[in-house]
């Protein structure tokens, strides 16, 4: 009896080491630890990240390259202002030209932001680990907000002048004497069509 409790229990421990070690593994996975792949580190600054989380993504040329490791608001003395810094892993066979233009984009209307890269031309030198690249700031859904508001009230301005006869397109569209004036001209021409052809003589 008691071997065959020993037994049991040394059944149940292989079972659940090996529970454990699968757990660790599908961890690992989606942590996307870089156990297994060499990378480095680099930093991108901005002023604006528009909601960019821990673990986005980072994509370099459309790829999927590396992951959000650190965010940082960095106060710079010597410009009197705020940025904020990127800490970015990327895989080690990755080459960023230092004309690279990085910028935060969007899966999806209202999808995940991520990294954005778009490889530059200058591939004789190329980011270093742990080295700084600007990169350029989305538009704030204010701004965009603010723009169409002044868009809207712009095209009202515009309706209502149309409206009120007020310039070309006003008065093409609500003054009878342009069009009075386009139909009697139609009509001339239709009776005499010669008029197209005759070219008038010049007074000296």
């Amino acid at each position: 009896m008691v071997f065959g409790k020993s037994k049991l229990e040394m059944k149940v421990g292989i079972f659940v080491f090996g529970g454990l070690m699968i757990l660790a593994m599908f961890v690992f996975l989606i942590g996307k630890f870089e156990t297994w792949t060499v990378g480095y580190r680099v930093n991108f600054t901005f002023n604006f990240v528009n909601g960019v989380k821990l673990g986005a993504p980072v994509r370099f040329a459309g790829v999927d390259v590396g992951e959000v490791k650190d965010i940082k608001c960095l106060f710079l003395p010597q410009d009197n202002k705020t940025v904020v810094k990127i800490n970015c892993w990327v895989k080690n066979d990755i080459k960023i030209p230092r004309d690279s233009n990085v910028w935060v984009n969007t899966l999806g209307l209202l999808g995940e932001k991520y990294i954005e890269v778009m490889p530059g031309e200058d591939y004789g030198d190329f980011l270093t680990a742990n080295q700084d690249l600007a990169g350029v700031d989305p538009v704030p859904m204010q701004e965009v907000t603010e723009l169409a508001k002044k868009i809207a009230t712009n095209l009202d301005n515009i309706i209502a002048k149309i409206k009120n006869k007020e310039g070309t397109i006003g008065k093409l569209f609500f003054d009878d004497t342009i069009y009075n004036d386009l139909e009697a001209l139609v009509q001339d021409l239709r009776k005499n069509p010669w008029k197209l052809f005759f070219k008038t003589k010049e007074k000296k």
